[in-house]
């Protein structure tokens, strides 16, 4: 016997008069095929009237479809492709007149741009489309990957891939005004100014020999990049290196630790240091429209973190309402 068929199911018992219904069969027939015909009989409850609206009758912002993957291109700043595992969020406004949309429609137009480049230019292009075959006046996009780079040990000439979390974002308005956004993370090392002076003072006045506190540290960068201008992840990590110096590192041996031990007493910093030395940075960039920062030290002293937001203060721009800190521990 077929082991994709099983027995039919038990006839429903007709009532006096009607006709008995023939019983439903209990099986998949993989030969099966779909025609047009057939596709356009298919219920649709998606595209209900607005008297199948459940709830109240209002517009939703933002509806779509978050965490389908797939592996895209990505062009690093020497203009090499890199390809990698990338995990997507599409959504569209929905009017008040409309039930829902085609959710499938998220991914398949999506899957038209599978094989491009993509910077965070390209998602303007992919936004359009999306308003056109949803037929919706708001869209965005966010596309959430983890980016190497090839990173060298401080003294010992290793090198080894450190992977930075990065996304790229776009929003298309109702008047077609595109917006782009680039969010990334960095993880460094913050050595505290004030016990590293606490423990020279006792070395220097009672000969007691202390170590200064330092803990792991991420900042997280959201930046709006200026119309028409490029702004590689690269870029992005050269200024948290240039602000901030003491990235944790890959490869380490004792010449690399001890190193590493000089260049966090060279800059020791407190949380508010390290916010407002990102700040310089980035303020300084023309291709940066907006931006906004949220540092947390992962306190090895105190059972809690020190945390830091700045914004530029871009009339309607980034609000330093940053508050998801849990995500900023590394």
């Amino acid at each position: 016997m077929n082991s994709n068929h099983r027995d039919s199911a038990p006839a429903t018992p007709a009532t006096s008069g009607e006709t008995p219904a023939a019983p439903l069969r209990r099986t998949y027939d993989p030969a099966f095929k779909v025609t047009s015909a057939y596709r356009a009989s298919l219920p649709d409850a998606q595209n209900a009237t607005i008297a199948e609206i459940q709830g109240a009758q209002v517009p939703i912002l933002q509806v779509g479809i978050s965490g389908f993957r797939l592996p895209l291109q990505f062009l690093t700043a020497a203009c090499k492709q890199v390809s990698l595992e990338t995990t997507v969020t599409g959504t569209v406004s929905l009017d008040s007149e409309h039930k829902g949309i085609n959710m499938s429609r998220i991914m398949r137009v999506f899957y038209e741009f599978k094989d491009r480049v993509f910077t965070p230019n390209l998602l303007e292009e992919v936004l359009l489309r999306y308003k056109q075959e949803l037929g919706s006046t708001r869209a965005q996009l966010r596309l959430d990957f983890n980016y190497p780079l090839l990173r060298p040990a401080l003294r010992s000439g290793l090198e080894g891939y450190q992977y930075y979390t990065v996304a790229f974002e776009g929003a298309l308005c109702d008047l077609n005004w595109f917006r782009q956004y680039i969010h990334f993370d960095f993880v460094y090392s913050s050595a505290c100014p004030c016990s590293a002076d606490l423990t020279e003072h006792a070395r220097d006045t009672r000969q007691v020999y202390g170590i200064p506190h330092s803990q792991r540290s991420k900042a997280r960068l959201s930046v709006e990049v200026q119309p028409g201008c490029n702004l590689a992840v690269e870029d992005l990590h050269k200024h948290c290196l240039d602000a901030l110096q003491t990235e944790t590192q890959v490869f380490v041996r004792r010449e690399d630790e001890q190193a590493f031990a000089e260049l966090n007493g060279a800059f020791p910093k407190f949380v508010e240091d390290a916010a407002r030395l990102l700040f310089e940075r980035l303020d300084g960039d023309a291709r940066i429209r907006d931006f906004q920062i949220a540092c947390a030290h992962l306190e090895s002293l105190h059972s809690h973190n020190a945390v830091a937001v700045i914004a530029k203060g871009l009339p309607g721009g980034f609000a330093a309402d940053f508050s998801d800190f849990k995500n900023l521990v590394c």
